[in-house]
């Protein structure tokens, strides 16, 4: 089973296993978490769970030119 993530939007593909499913999926390419639920192989409901956490920010690179005297 094809499943999109509502976070993203990239493909995750579903074994059998979630054929039958009531819960949290999370996607392996933003780490965002979603609540799933399917019947019998089909979907029936999809839920933002959690927003992924945004990468820590870098402090800025400051550039001064090489002054010689």
């Amino acid at each position: 089973m094809k499943v999109n993530c509502i976070t993203c939007g990239h493909s995750l593909n579903l074994d059998e296993a979630y054929d039958d499913f009531d819960g949290l999926v999370r996607c392996y390419v933003c780490s965002g978490l979603f609540e799933l639920k399917t019947v019998e192989g089909k979907v029936k409901s999809v839920r933002f769970a959690q927003a992924p956490q945004p990468a820590a920010a870098r402090p800025p690179r400051i550039f001064e030119e090489n002054k010689t005297t």
